[in-house]
């Protein structure tokens, strides 16, 4: 199974057409579960902001009790289970990975967040004051200590499955420096970290030539992680 994380966060998971996602499906015979955990829009102004701040690692909590309900569903092979995320599913994908490796084969960040705080000082200024509001101020002395207790980069140490990390390095909202060092430290560990790093994109795989390499790559990766 491949458990995916939408962006936003204050983005919603929805049912849709998979495109592509129907070769996991059709071919490869990996589940697809979609969660829209806490912070989640849809379900109303408090679910929305019950990851906001010092509460950003109970979205991570949600992933987690996922994960043990998957385990015990008859049609799932529970020890056979990756995380991928986009954006700010990129954050949960390694956060997952931080807590929750030992029921994880693989993760697979797209875009994603590190550090939040290395996040809001790099980030385009246009950006920075709303993302404060969902993330919280680093320029408070207990906020930027919690951003950065919680940040898979300081955290590594404890990822010890395969990454695959794909960024464009064009990228104005999350730049490329935050899967830059993510790989670094993983990699300094003797963990796999397949890296993509993308010099004509930005956030996200837009041009077809590079959306089918990205898409590729992660059909390699997955086969890797779970079918072997």
């Amino acid at each position: 199974m491949l458990m995916d994380f939408h962006g936003g966060p204050e983005g919603q998971a929805r049912v849709q057409f998979m495109g592509r996602w129907n070769y996991y499906l059709n071919e490869l015979g990996i589940a697809i579960f979609l969660p829209n955990v806490r912070g989640s829009s849809g379900y109303g102004k408090q679910y929305l902001s019950l990851d906001n701040g010092f509460l950003r690692k109970d979205s991570v909590k949600d992933g987690g009790a996922f994960l043990d309900w998957l385990r015990l569903h008859p049609r799932i092979d529970g020890s056979r289970v990756a995380v991928s995320g986009g954006s700010y599913g990129g954050y949960m994908s390694l956060a997952m990975a931080v807590d929750y490796g030992s029921k994880l084969r693989g993760a697979i960040d797209v875009v994603g967040i590190s550090n939040f705080v290395s996040f809001l000082k790099n980030t385009e200024s246009y950006r920075r004051d709303l993302r404060r509001v969902e993330y919280g101020d680093e320029r408070d002395p207990a906020m930027r200590a919690f951003q950065e207790k919680i940040a898979p980069l300081h955290n590594a140490d404890a990822i010890r499955i395969p990454l695959l990390v794909v960024h464009g390095k064009n990228d104005p909202r999350v730049p490329y420096t935050e899967a830059e060092q993510m790989v670094q430290a993983v990699r300094k560990n003797g963990v796999q970290a397949w890296y993509l790093l993308a010099d004509n994109e930005g956030h996200g795989f837009a041009r077809k030539a590079n959306a089918d390499y990205q898409f590729y790559t992660s059909v390699m990766f997955l086969e890797s992680v779970l079918l072997k």
